[in-house]
């Protein structure tokens, strides 16, 4: 793997890593005049004063553990017979969701839940692949109830009632393309992943597989089970789980708002669907279901290396039509009187990261960000 080392940094995962919490607020002040929803209230910043030593500290967890959500149950015909092995009359329970929980010591009110995204399970943000904290421990820290989450057919929800071949078909370099590291195999001369050889090979592994066939229902179905157990809950989701997300919240009232790292699909209202971008096409709901996204706060967050003209890589373009598709989904929720926004890490100054921002090196800045948006949402509340 051929590397390319950011100007002016020695260790370029240690110097974005070891960004001052302090430093990074001056400059979100900096563009908070021209973009307003990257400010935060008075509270959030005197609150944040003793930020960089408490997240060196050990981490402090009143309760954790894990459950199952959801779920269905296959039943094989006949009447069981403790006598036979294998024999009829048997259950199968599967189709679940999967979630492990972290409570801090003083939680605030609404707990943060973390969705992977396609091809991912909740390893996406537990720790990063060179080793650092993830999301799970950033946001532990700063006192939100976590909950990471498998979807079902997936990581350890993958119990499945309905069986799929599993193909082995090699596409990692795709996928470096497709996630914005560079171009393989080479990286962004600014890229904010972590570049020595150990993350890129903990970064392929990290990939998984659907044990079922991929159906929204089961899945969407699973998730609205998980918010009843949790009450009311922010979302967090990445990638693919960017649509389910959408579809979770109109099944579930204890959907509190969504922060949607890099969605991939958008939907709108029936008989309002924008025509294909490319290979990309919005997916029409009832309006009466698209409505309820508008009484959420809704935040879509892009990062860099996406194109602004036609690309001659086809994981390119599809990121310039999405970006596209999901402005045109943001205008629709807020012409309804809702409250969405979108975030283009370029535009604010933060360059070079991938679509798995929450873990790049600087992922302490990219969960700042979070954190002001939930404080401006008044989301962060005790």
């Amino acid at each position: 793997m051929k590397t390319q080392a950011k100007p002016n940094a020695e260790n370029p995962s240690q110097s974005a890593a070891n960004v001052s919490r302090r430093g990074f607020l001056a400059t979100a002040g900096g563009v908070a005049v021209a973009m307003p929803f990257v400010g935060m209230r008075d509270g959030l910043a005197s609150e944040n004063l003793n930020e960089d030593a408490r997240e060196s500290a050990p981490l402090a967890i009143a309760r954790q553990g894990s459950f199952a959500s959801g779920g269905s149950v296959l039943t094989s015909p006949g009447t069981f017979n403790p006598f036979v092995n294998g024999g009829p009359g048997q259950t199968l329970h599967g189709d679940h969701c999967y979630a492990q929980f972290q409570i801090p010591l003083d939680p605030r009110e609404l707990p943060l839940v973390m969705w992977h995204g396609g091809g991912q399970m909740g390893k996406t943000w537990e720790s990063t692949t060179d080793g650092r904290e993830g999301y799970q421990s950033i946001f532990l820290r700063r006192d939100f109830s976590v909950y990471v989450i498998d979807q079902p057919r997936r990581g350890r929800a993958g119990e499945t009632t309905q069986g799929v071949t599993v193909t082995p078909t090699p596409g990692d370099q795709d996928l470096f393309i497709a996630w914005r590291l560079g171009i393989w195999p080479n990286f962004y001369p600014d890229t904010k992943f972590p570049q020595t050889p150990d993350a890129l090979d903990q970064f392929f592994r990290q990939f998984t597989v659907d044990t079922g066939p991929s159906n929204r229902t089961v899945v969407t179905d699973g998730v609205a089970a998980l918010f009843a157990k949790t009450g009311p809950a922010v979302l967090l989701t990445h990638s693919a789980s960017g649509i389910l997300g959408w579809l979770t919240a109109m099944k579930s009232p204890n959907v509190a708002a969504i922060y949607a790292y890099e969605p991939t699909d958008y939907v709108f209202p029936e008989g309002q669907v924008p025509p294909a971008m490319g290979g990309q096409v919005g997916n029409p709901v009832a309006l009466d279901d698209f409505l309820k996204l508008t009484k959420i706060p809704i935040r879509i967050q892009y990062s860099d290396h996406i194109p602004t003209s036609p690309s001659p890589y086809p994981r390119l373009e599809n990121w310039r039509n999405r970006v596209a598709l999901g402005t045109l989904m943001v205008s629709a929720i807020n012409q309804n009187g809702g409250d969405a926004s979108i975030l283009h890490l370029p535009d604010i100054g933060i360059f070079g990261n991938t679509h798995f921002s929450f873990s790049d090196v600087n992922n302490i800045q990219i969960a700042d960000l979070l954190s002001h948006w939930l404080s401006e949402k008044h989301l962060d509340r005790r």
